[in-house]
């Protein structure tokens, strides 16, 4: 089965490594029918341990590699790394103003994006999913770059990157399905919602990969583009989010434990 997988292309091995990571989102969002609520400590760990995730795949899997391949493209290092991170933020930043969205925790006054007569549960779906299109477009991007033939690119580094963002989506599953029960949702809604917020990463994982894989040149702007929309969602996001409360060490801990996880497994497999 394995071997399967390393002769698929890459486009394949994206998105059978990115339906991994929605079906991580998808057990973690079943723990809504074991538990109606979330204790707030364990709640701002699980975000904390999100974005030390994200903020580790972030340079080790994305803008280490971008800045790596540029001097193979016979481009200055910094150069696909600046461009590419701005433009990740800049997007993710329009996308933000754009899509209707709510954050865990917040008023549905407070809601996001231009303004809409959604129920607040969907609302609170689509901020989620609005988080998990970077993570697809950077395992896509990672799986795609192998196509290039780089030294840079590497199948043991994306699939760590495949990994750690599939751990990490495991209590962020938890985190949307059971708030959403807590709201009156039912235990079979609130999982389906929960787990829907992960059914774009397949989609933005394909995308990511054909896309560097059928236009080369873009490839460092593309890894450093993914790097750059996921730090945006988690200063945006989930650092205010895992912040909340008067108990902040517990998820500086959690983003330390993720930043350590992440980096262990990106050096100990890339």
């Amino acid at each position: 089965m394995f071997d399967w997988f390393l002769d698929s292309s890459p486009v394949v091995q994206a998105l059978i490594a990115t339906c991994f990571t929605w079906f991580m989102t998808a057990a973690g969002s079943a723990v809504v029918f074991f538990f109606k609520s979330i204790n707030r400590k364990v709640l701002n760990a699980m975000l904390g341990f999100a974005a030390g995730v994200m903020i580790a795949a972030s340079f080790w899997s994305l803008l280490a590699p971008a800045i790596e391949m540029a001097s193979e493209y016979s481009l200055p290092g910094w150069i696909p790394a600046v461009v590419g991170f701005l433009l990740g933020g800049a997007f993710l930043w329009g996308i933000d103003r754009v899509l209707p969205h709510l954050h865990l925790g917040l008023p549905i006054e407070e809601a996001e994006g231009i303004s809409t007569q959604w129920r607040r549960s969907v609302l609170l779906v689509l901020a989620i999913t609005l988080h998990n299109f970077p993570e697809g477009l950077a395992v896509g991007v990672a799986f795609g770059a192998l196509g290039a033939d780089l030294p840079a690119a590497t199948l043991a580094g994306a699939i760590a990157l495949g990994i750690g963002i599939g751990i990490q989506n495991f209590p962020e599953g938890a985190a949307v399905s059971v708030p959403l029960r807590r709201e009156g949702l039912t235990r079979t809604r609130a999982f389906m919602y929960g787990q829907a917020s992960g059914m774009v990463e397949p989609i933005a994982g394909v995308l990511g990969a054909a896309a560097v894989l059928y236009m080369r040149p873009i490839l460092p702007y593309a890894l450093a583009f993914a790097a750059g929309a996921m730090i945006y969602v988690v200063v945006e996001e989930l650092i205010p989010e895992a912040q909340q409360g008067s108990d902040t060490d517990t998820s500086t801990i959690g983003a330390m434990i993720g930043f350590a996880l992440m980096m262990a497994l990106d050096v100990a497999l890339g």
